[in-house]
């Protein structure tokens, strides 16, 4: 029977993000999911009807297991081996072999450990980002109530000094207040504003971050355009989004400010679509994949696993707010922001799902 015949039965396995393949008896393939296609750049019509240990730089790894199921040995086998790919290196997997429902059908997992690693990476630092902002939203209302009692009770107290040298004391408290009031504020700006669905252009959004860098920073600074210019439109909040590019473009103009002293301070905004993309363990046939990439020293060994966190910046006097904010508003996206940073070259990836 032809695996276009059982399609209805497997279409389910289209849905998940881990490598799947049902087996004859025989060993060879009966039906292949699009995670598994994508991953050995060969068509389902391609894959029926192959053998799959073929696919193993181990082959006997699979047929020992097949062999161990068929024998009823065992009721599922796990082993570790390399996928071969079209064109690309072998990628690591776990193997997971079951019994299907099917007569003689066997159902193979694999889940590529990288994929895994990066995948547990996504789900930790989304846990972390919750824990951030309801840990932030708190301390910004404790703080918040008190420091206007004591911005007021300056201002009276200055009214009842008879000494201008005094009141010098009374403007630090004054001056000092206000800006952990703006501090506040922005660590409450999230949660502040609604999410205001509608369509988005992706361009419109990057030209318009371009355009608000480059009048900052008019001298020395280049901002490269290379766009896909066939990515559609797709439902989000167009504010935010320019908010969020803006604070990612923004940081890297900040760390090339002594580049931009000698002419060399270059920025890409890169626009292209990714295929079979999994965020928070859900796949996703296409997304958007808009990179940030400038030529500045790179992020801090130091600092590079919490660049995300709220508060923590390698510049003197930064809040530490932008990326935090920034990585907010994408995950309201259901996206994510990632970094590969090395001297030389630092690149910002932003994923957002497409429809």
């Amino acid at each position: 029977m032809k695996a276009t015949a059982l399609d209805g039965r497997f279409q389910s396995l289209d849905l998940l993000s881990v490598l799947v393949a049902v087996l004859r008896a025989d060993g060879t393939v009966q039906f292949a999911n699009a995670a598994l296609e994508d991953t050995v750049g060969l068509s389902r019509r391609t894959l029926e009807g192959m053998d799959f240990a073929q696919f193993f730089t181990l082959p006997s790894l699979l047929q020992n297991a097949l062999a161990g199921n068929r024998g009823e040995d065992f009721s599922a086998v796990r082993f570790d081996g390399c996928l071969k790919r079209l064109h690309q290196e072998p990628v690591l997997v776990h193997v997971s072999v079951v019994p299907a429902d099917g007569p003689g059908e066997v159902l193979v997992e694999l889940w590529p450990l990288e994929q895994q690693a990066r995948q547990d990476r996504e789900e930790r630092l989304r846990d972390q980002a919750q824990a951030h902002k309801e840990l932030i939203r708190n301390l910004a209302h404790e703080i918040k109530n008190p420091l206007g009692g004591i911005r007021g009770a300056a201002q009276l107290l200055e009214m009842e000094l008879d000494s201008p040298e005094m009141t010098e004391y009374t403007q630090v408290i004054i001056h000092e207040a206000d800006r952990l009031q703006s501090l506040v504020d922005r660590l409450l700006a999230p949660h502040r504003h609604p999410h205001l669905v509608g369509d988005v252009n992706i361009h419109e959004v990057c030209e318009r971050v371009r355009s608000l860098v480059l009048v900052e920073y008019p001298q020395g600074l280049k901002i490269e355009q290379d766009y896909d210019i066939s990515i559609p439109e797709f439902r989000g909040d167009r504010e935010q989004l320019i908010q969020a590019v803006l604070n990612v473009v923004q940081n890297a103009a900040q760390v090339l400010v002594p580049q931009m002293a000698q002419g060399d301070a270059r920025i890409t905004l890169r626009t292209r679509v990714a295929r079979q993309i999994t965020l928070g363990r859900e796949r996703y046939k296409l997304a958007l994949e808009l990179h940030v990439i400038d030529n500045g020293p790179g992020v801090p060994d130091a600092i590079r696993e919490r660049i995300f966190y709220p508060l923590v910046s390698a510049r003197d006097g930064g809040s530490g707010l932008g990326l935090t904010l920034a990585q907010t508003f994408v995950q309201r996206h259901h996206g994510m922001i990632e970094c590969d940073s090395v001297p030389g070259r630092t690149d910002f990836r932003i994923l957002i799902p497409l429809p």
